[in-house]
């Protein structure tokens, strides 16, 4: 059995000081680190993985544009939105331990699920389109988590998934999330739930624990 991570909260950080921090974290740590899963909210910011096109941001405005080694292509995070980057070693050496990159991003998409079912909204997988998706209703396709991993040739992982909780979407307009023109984004206070983001926050790490942990 893994042994469960450890819950970091940073709070409200700058996005280049916690990526600057998980690069730190995952070229120093050896096969004793305890993995770790960091909660963040970050200000405004765009961020582009490794293969991102910018032509994918149509108007960042005075609004920060990052480029990161995640997987993905360009998104955006900010106040409101449950950030938890998983500081991970996949081949840890402990009986049930290791992991395949499809089952760690599979369990990753279920906790998030998970999260959404405890608040009474249902969320779903896309085939090729990495995150959560709302599956009935009024936004029904529209997303409402992503995902951006970078998982290194030894296994160790960082950047993580963010779920949107209670933001201003508007930022989301001004590019094509993920590469997809048109691409609905929505929040759980627009899906009618209440939830303070500290709250959310820490549920979906606390899944996030049981689905690596069992």
């Amino acid at each position: 059995m893994r042994i469960p991570p450890e819950i970091i909260d940073r709070g409200v950080e700058d996005y280049q000081t916690s990526f600057d921090a998980m690069r730190r974290f995952t070229e120093t740590r050896d096969v004793d680190t305890p993995d770790q899963l960091w909660l963040v909210t970050h200000p405004p910011v765009y961020t582009l993985g490794l293969a991102a096109d910018p032509a994918h941001i149509l108007d960042a405005g005075n609004t920060p544009v990052v480029q990161t080694d995640r997987g993905g292509e360009v998104t955006y995070h900010g106040p409101g939105q449950a950030i938890i980057y998983l500081l991970m070693d996949l081949r840890r050496d402990q009986p049930g331990a290791r992991l395949f990159a499809r089952e760690f991003v599979q369990k990753i998409e279920q906790a998030v699920i998970a999260t959404l079912a405890a608040y009474n909204l249902s969320g779903q997988r896309k085939p090729g389109a990495p995150g959560i998706y709302v599956t009935e209703g009024a936004w029904q396709g529209a997303k409402i988590a992503a995902l951006g991993l970078k998982i290194r040739g030894n296994g160790r992982t960082y950047h993580g998934v963010s779920l949107n909780v209670d933001m201003d979407l508007t930022p989301f307009d001004r590019i094509n999330p993920c590469g997809y023109a048109g691409l609905v984004t929505v929040d759980m206070k627009t899906l009618g739930s209440n939830a303070a983001l500290p709250d959310v926050q820490r549920l979906l790490a606390h899944q996030l624990l049981a689905h690596f942990t069992h």
